[in-house]
């Protein structure tokens, strides 16, 4: 399933490569939401993966930005221990001014469906390495 999310770019993250055939990089946007006169601030963080991490490199810090994203979550268990992940993954992001509709930057006439998951993905890349096995 597919959402979409505006915001101000407030992080970029480096490359981070998992394993010899799986990377990702993450970014952070601030969203600001009016609500009975009250500004409430959140901040989302989304991961690219794969050949998405370039998509990062068209923007940067401040700029005001459309993330298409989809919701990804993962059941984690290791000796008996159950953990939920949750990922937000990002596959497209539009540049636009706040108060008006992003510019899309494919055809009018068709909709894009977001790429299917990666076949690539290796959870066991993804350990610490301190022992209890989550990814974080």
């Amino acid at each position: 399933m597919s959402y979409d999310v505006a915001g101000k770019i407030v992080a970029i993250y480096p490359t981070s490569q998992k394993s010899a055939t799986f990377q990702t990089r993450e970014f952070a946007i601030e969203k600001t939401d009016e609500i009975g006169g009250r500004i409430l601030t959140n901040y989302v963080k989304f991961q690219t993966v794969q050949d998405k991490t370039a998509m990062l490199d068209r923007v940067a810090v401040g700029d005001n930005v459309k993330v298409h994203f989809n919701l990804r979550g993962t059941k984690w268990v290791k000796d008996g221990r159950e953990a939920y992940i949750t990922n937000l993954d990002a596959w497209r992001i539009e540049n636009f001014v706040p108060g008006t509709q992003p510019q899309s930057t494919g055809p009018q006439t068709q909709q894009v469906a977001p790429p299917p998951p990666s076949s690539d993905f290796d959870p066991t890349a993804m350990q610490t390495g301190d022992g209890d096995g989550l990814p974080f």
